[in-house]
């Protein structure tokens, strides 16, 4: 068995002060545990690297010349990784009350289900939903683009991918438990052949879910293991934030809808839903409401650059790997 029993793999692109404190909760919050940490910047210009080998001597610090995306980023770092198990963790998190001991306990005792994630907060400390997901349905992107889920978040008809109004506050098994905490045994990892890297950003975590699923996993979330989870801070420009979550499901119909007029019906909701925002921002900020006029030119130009999000040039198969 290996010395070390987690290897906690951060990806870093242009958060230096939130990996800090990042890297600071994680020295502060775990005890009793042999781990290493392995961070890899993306070719960040805001002097994370020089910052981190400054105030940590301790964490493996990979430096890329390039943005390598959040999936062949952590498939690089798991290559290095020395630990029985590892542990996704964004940059903009904090742990908080030893959760990462926590998690690693409640995986101890749940071996059956394979992948595992905990709660997350917002800074103030409320509910941050992102910690886990339910799969997308034809009736989850109709009520998308319907702007239903939008309305009526906080229930399971029209909010079903979050779960509607569930606190994260149970154990419950869930469809995706999301990259930004989630521990695997390496040889799980490996034998999934970690995330697949056609996957930049977004959605990456979805695939590997439903991809362990298929060889038997039940991705579950535990209260225990509690985190702050900021989200989003890597990626500051909304449209291009946008515009990789759109073609991330795209992606993701593909691989994991298996009949073809579900993919059709599938993308068609998606490009409905990009073009009813627009419209519906766009008549409110005409009209005088100048409170909407950035998310109209916002929606515009996600609808302009279409092509970028609504064009795949991935050979997919129903099992997600090529």
């Amino acid at each position: 068995m290996s010395l070390i029993t987690i290897s906690v793999i951060i990806v870093n692109y242009n958060t230096k002060v939130y990996t800090l404190e990042c890297l600071r909760s994680i020295y502060e919050q775990t005890q009793h545990i042999d781990y290493e940490i392995i961070v890899v910047d993306n070719a960040s210009s805001d002097g994370s690297a020089k910052a981190i080998e400054a105030e940590f001597p301790d964490p493996y610090l990979i430096k890329s010349k390039e943005n390598l995306g959040f999936a062949r980023a952590n498939n690089l770092a798991a290559e290095k990784a020395k630990g029985e198990y590892i542990l996704l963790l964004n940059p903009d998190t904090v742990i908080l009350d030893g959760a990462i001991q926590k998690l690693y306990n409640f995986a101890l005792a749940h071996p059956e289900n394979l992948i595992y994630g905990g709660r997350t907060l917002f800074g103030d400390q409320s509910l941050n939903p992102t910690s886990c997901w339910k799969k997308m349905t034809l009736w989850s992107l109709f009520c998308s683009a319907m702007g239903l889920t939008s309305i009526f978040r906080h229930t399971r008809l029209f909010a079903p991918e979050s779960y509607g109004s569930w606190q994260r506050d149970t154990v419950r098994e869930v469809d995706i438990v999301t990259g930004c905490f989630l521990l695997i045994k390496k040889s799980f990892w490996n034998q999934l052949g970690g995330f697949s890297p056609e996957f930049f950003m977004y959605g990456e975590d979805a695939d590997l879910c439903f991809r362990a699923k298929q060889q038997g996993a039940r991705p579950i979330i535990t209260p225990d293991a509690t985190i702050i989870h900021y989200c989003g801070v890597s990626e500051k420009v909304r449209a291009d934030k946008m515009i990789r979550l759109l073609r991330a499901k795209k992606q993701l119909v593909l691989r994991h809808w298996n009949i073809k007029i579900l993919q059709y019906f599938g993308i068609t909701l998606l490009r409905l839903a990009v073009f009813i925002r627009m419209l519906t921002l766009t008549i409110l900020h005409s009209v005088g409401l100048n409170q909407f006029k950035e998310g109209c030119e916002c929606w515009i130009e996600i609808w302009r650059r279409r092509q970028e999000w609504n064009f795949c040039s991935l050979n997919e198969t129903s099992t997600g790997k090529k």
